[in-house]
């Protein structure tokens, strides 16, 4: 716990355990009575009283109404006071930056979103996000200086030892060696950056299909193919940010793709990426294949196909899906995870009927055998993420009452 090296079994220590202890389990359970809290924790009435004292005057829970339909007088409900501290979140790629502010207890209470078309930003990058992120303060009724923290969800990576922004030249006005200073002198919190498909990996690991595994790959296939690398239970993101940078893999069935940071492409990309979907359809003469932006028009594709039990849809399933396992068997092979989460709309578009084909072309394909399933995140997943990273880092600062 922070600020308590060096000082273990002191009394402020194990207070503050417990302080923690029992706030955890009020955002798990909801509001709680005293003696519940105690049951769970393990402590005396006394104490616990003594414990939710404490929390209510740091302003950290607060009665939130009494127990009903029990005999005996009726118990009054403590839960963590959702207005302790706010952390937000932004999602970038290129079109857009998504923003939303969560409470302490991760309820969203702000959301917006700022266009951001074109390759040569109208705004500079620093005002982007400002505006995004005020936009998302605004709707939550909070000024800018109530927020903790902000987690920057991007394409690439910002390499930890130059900060610069690699693995996404497609995202413009980025790539300045300073804009990590002009937007630490622009913003009163604290600001972490991840990477977007590791937040998603963030969102499914603490609430959807990766919970309880400690190693897993999540697959993402929206605007760009990636991946991300948990393994032992944390995030693994290599030596510049770039592990999990999957679209640059050589991978048979594609023309080598030389200059790779250059083309922002690579084997895997060209042959599984979303871009390929609506091409390979056109191949196999799919009718209608829609038009549009990529992701959207291969999420449609996808979608549509996996209603088909034969012809055209049903091909096109079939070798997109063993496009995908091409790739996958490089991972696993390597990795060998214990899950597979396969994320982002060209992916979750096909549900159940493109994991099965997946899961059977891979175990053709691999010598491990990891389980495949299909992301639980759909709505935001990049966003979802970036709040529950800032949540985790707000709620280690703001529920430590050791100092």
């Amino acid at each position: 716990m922070a600020g308590t090296a060096g000082t273990p079994g002191t009394p402020r220590v194990l207070r503050a355990m417990n302080d923690r202890a029992a706030l955890d389990l009020l955002l798990e359970h909801g509001p709680l009575s005293r003696t519940r809290i105690g049951k769970l924790t393990g402590l005396s009435k006394p104490t616990a009283s003594q414990l939710l004292a404490r929390l209510e005057a740091a302003g950290l829970v607060r009665v939130t109404g009494t127990s009903e339909g029990r005999p005996g007088p009726n118990a009054q409900l403590y839960a963590v006071d959702p207005t302790a501290a706010y952390a937000a979140g932004l999602d970038v790629t290129p079109d857009r930056i998504r923003a939303a502010v969560a409470d302490i207890t991760g309820r969203t209470v702000g959301e917006h979103e700022l266009p951001t078309p074109g390759r040569h930003p109208a705004q500079p990058v620093v005002q982007q996000v400002t505006d995004a992120l005020d936009g998302a303060v605004k709707a939550a009724g909070l000024a800018r200086s109530d927020v903790h923290r902000l987690v920057i969800g991007t394409p690439g990576a910002f390499d930890p030892n130059t900060g610069r922004l690699r693995y996404a030249s497609h995202l413009p006005g980025w790539h300045s060696p300073t804009l990590l200073d002009e937007l630490a002198a622009a913003l009163p919190m604290p600001v972490e950056y991840e990477n977007d498909v590791n937040l998603a990996a963030i969102a499914e690991q603490r609430l959807g299909a990766a919970r309880g595994h400690a190693d897993f790959v999540l697959l993402w296939n929206e605007e760009g193919l990636g991946a991300a690398l948990v393994l032992g239970g944390r995030l693994h993101r290599g030596w510049t940010g770039g592990a999990g940078e999957v679209g640059f893999l050589p991978v048979p069935g594609t023309p080598l793709v030389r200059q790779v940071a250059k083309a922002n492409s690579g084997g895997y990309q060209e042959l599984a990426g979303s871009q390929a979907v609506p091409r390979l359809a056109r191949e196999l003469g799919v009718p209608d294949v829609p038009s549009g932006p990529h992701s959207e028009a291969a999420a449609a594709l996808v979608a549509r196909a996996a209603d088909h039990a034969s012809g055209p849809h049903r091909e096109l399933l079939q070798t997109y899906a063993t496009r995908l396992a091409t790739g996958l068997a490089s991972l696993v092979s390597v990795l060998d995870p214990e899950l597979v989460v396969l994320s982002g709309s060209a992916l979750t578009a096909g549900g159940e009927v493109l994991r099965a084909l997946v899961q059977a072309e891979l175990e053709e394909l691999a010598a491990a055998r990891p389980r495949l399933v299909v992301g639980d995140v759909r709505e935001h997943p990049v966003l979802r993420g970036a709040l529950e990273s800032a949540l985790a880092a707000t709620r280690d600062e703001v529920f430590d009452t050791s100092r």
